[in-house]
């Protein structure tokens, strides 16, 4: 199929605004809770009155500090219930939200601050705000800057005092579906960010009709979930603006070493969160299990786990298969539950492919997971699975009010609500991202008959071997950084003789693998050269290369000594590795590893 469009299932008035979707819960249900703040080791609720209190008073603190309708107020914390509170008060106020990374350098920061045009911003700690000071050197329009951990929602309100209620009615009143709400910089893999403008429309109309078609499966009375992302990403901040419209608690963690002991606390009925954590809640339940000699009981509960629900698609599970799934799930399975809280029966994942085994492994523990598609230009998702029909190995069809189309290269091209207009004083990339109305995704991808998406590769990331076969990384790597032992993995081969991988190993799961599998403690450096951690790795690549030819298998690895990360900035602060920047910097290493490979045929094959 080359086009599939979704009808909307809900019409918006003009009038409505982001601010709006509180303020109606104050007056018709003021004591419903939709944030719940972790404060002493206790979730304690917040109401929609006083969360519509609380904004109302950051919003007459930004007026009496001179912020006027349209101007941009940058917010830079880590995902906490103030980060939402500033959020509401700021559109209150007929303001435009500007997120900035709580891991940007100064000069990120000064990028988004200048190009934004920001006349303030709110840091969360002493080390942010360390960070803007730098920045603003180079952001002369700042003109105001608050610490959260100073004080800042009090030093608002103070401020404020004299602002009436009327006026920040007014503000707020005056904001329609078509204003601007927010400029989210694409955490670019190469060169500055850009400022994609998303609307009040985006995100009312987006959420509306995502709620229709999530159903009370998700959100019904009792839903909640716990915002772990961060919020500066536009899926996070999608979900943050969802909640709300449905009237959901919604919970903050900001440090994700805490992040399983906070699930367990806060008991989510429904998690957001990218593939990257499912990976590890997998491989660290694989690693318990080995730990306490019982790695073969893991092994067959999650075979057990796969083929019921692989079964779910094919006509229903067998009564033998049903009793080894409750046995497994007594031995096994339910701890997975219990470690996320016990009461989560859905997840949706963004940001990569979960991968198939996954998606079945997670379903058949009793967690859902929900595939969507989506980018910062579309206000996160432009498609998701459904409960009422999900197709896993797919990011489901298109969400209400959104069209695709598959160009006549395999480029997936979208139209809706969502949608932005235009990045940020650049008409020349908005005239190369939106063609003739299509927004053009840069991802690969094929619809199916009902209209659900399989995405296949990144446009820009395809490898053309030297023998002309065309590859697609990201399905490799996707596949071998779910192998305990590996954190990120790039592949590399364009216009080289056969493709290879570049491997990082993850120092959280080395020290427990080595344990299971009998060998002595080391560091990264020893154990990336270590022959039994090596040979581990090369079994993990041969499994990956037997779902592809032989023209796409890896044939070499090199296993690098530092991982990708967003503090090195190998890794965007939304997880995806700066491909560029790795080829560009590790091209020696990518250069020898070809080199070798040429050597060892030479020295296999003498000239007579």
């Amino acid at each position: 199929m080359e086009s599939f469009a979704t009808p909307p299932l809900v019409s918006t008035p003009d009038e409505m605004s982001i601010g709006d979707l509180l303020a109606d819960h104050a007056n018709r249900t003021p004591d419903r809770v939709l944030v719940e703040r972790l404060v002493d080791g206790s979730w304690r609720p917040v109401t929609a009155a006083e969360m519509h209190a609380t904004a109302t008073a950051i919003a007459k603190g930004l007026i009496a500090s001179g912020v006027g309708p349209g101007d941009r107020v940058a917010i830079m914390a880590r995902t906490r219930a103030e980060w939402t509170f500033l959020d509401f008060g700021i559109w209150y106020a007929g303001a435009v939200t500007v997120p900035v990374y709580e891991t940007s350098s100064p000069s990120q920061t000064a990028w988004i601050l200048s190009d934004s045009g920001a006349v303030a911003i709110v840091g969360e700690n002493a080390g942010h705000i360390e960070v803007i000071t730098k920045a603003r050197k180079k952001a002369p329009d700042v003109a105001h800057v608050w610490q959260i951990e100073d004080g800042a929602l009090e030093q608002l309100a103070a401020a404020g005092v004299d602002v009436s209620d009327d006026e920040v009615r007014q503000r707020r009143d005056a904001v329609r579906l078509g204003d601007l709400a927010t400029i989210i910089y694409t955490s670019g893999t190469t060169g500055n960010p850009k400022g994609a403008e998303l609307t009040h429309g985006n995100f009312v109309e987006l959420t509306r009709n995502a709620i229709g078609a999530l159903g009370s499966e998700i959100l019904h009375e009792t839903s909640r979930t716990l915002l772990f992302m961060p919020l500066a990403h536009v899926f996070a901040r999608f979900v943050e603006v969802l909640c709300i419209a449905a009237g959901v608690p919604q919970g903050h963690t900001p440090d994700t070493k805490t992040l399983m002991a906070d699930i367990a606390t806060f008991r989510p009925t429904f998690i957001l969160s990218v593939p990257r954590v499912f990976e590890k809640v997998y491989n660290s339940s694989e690693a318990k299990a080995a730990a306490g000699g019982k790695v073969k009981i893991f092994h067959w509960a999650a075979r057990a786990a796969i083929e019921y629900s692989r079964s779910l698609d094919q006509g229903g599970p067998s009564l033998g298969l049903r009793l080894q799934h409750r046995l497994a799930d007594k031995l096994v399975l339910h701890k997975i539950r219990d470690a996320l809280g016990g009461q989560a029966t859905f997840a949706i994942s963004g940001g990569a492919p979960l991968g198939e085994r996954l998606g079945h492994f997670f379903r058949g523990v009793g967690l859902t997971v929900l595939e969507g598609y989506g980018l910062t230009e579309t206000t996160a998702p432009l498609t998701v699975n459904v409960p009422a029909k999900s197709k896993i190995g797919t990011v489901g069809p298109p969400l209400p009010g959104t069209s695709l189309k598959i160009d006549a290269d395999g480029e997936i091209l979208a139209q809706g609500v969502g949608v932005f207009a235009a990045y940020r004083g650049n008409a020349e990339a908005t005239a190369a991202a939106i063609v003739d109305g299509w927004f053009h995704t840069g991802d690969i991808g094929e619809l199916d008959d009902e209209g659900y998406l399989r995405i296949t590769g990144r446009k820009k990331e395809l490898i053309v071997t030297a023998g002309g076969k065309n590859v697609v990384p990201s399905q490799l790597e996707d596949r071998l950084r779910s192998h305990p032992l590996i954190s990120q993995c790039v592949v590399v081969g364009d216009q080289r003789p056969f493709v290879a991988a570049l491997i990082t190993l993850d120092a959280e799961m080395l020290p427990a693998w080595l344990s299971n599998h009998g060998l002595p403690e080391m560091g990264v450096e020893e154990a990336a050269k270590h022959p039994e951690v090596l040979a581990a790795l090369q079994r993990a690549v041969d499994r990956t290369n037997k779902k592809f030819s032989r023209a796409e298998s890896i044939r070499k690895f090199e296993v690098l000594t530092d991982d990708f990360t967003i503090d090195n900035d190998y890794l965007t602060p939304s997880l995806k590795v700066k491909r560029s920047k790795v080829l560009a910097d590790y091209a020696a290493t990518v250069e020898e590893l070809y080199s070798r490979a040429a050597a060892d045929r030479n020295a296999e094959s003498p000239a007579v």
